[in-house]
């Protein structure tokens, strides 16, 4: 996975769980949804990265 790839994937999974516990925190749903959906963003793009890894070995 290219180095660049895999930040952005982890800091998009970091900030969606950001998101997430502040929507929890403040009652906000649409935030809480918003949150789990750059989480699962993230890891459709760590996957998508492993994947074209997997072929290149």
């Amino acid at each position: 996975m290219s180095g660049t790839e895999k930040s952005k994937a982890h800091a998009e999974q970091v900030k969606g769980k950001a998101e997430e516990v502040v929507g929890r925190a403040v009652g906000n749903e649409r935030l809480t949804a918003k949150g789990q959906a750059d989480q699962a963003k993230g890891k459709i793009r760590q996957a998508k990265e492993d994947v074209k890894d997997s072929f290149r070995h």
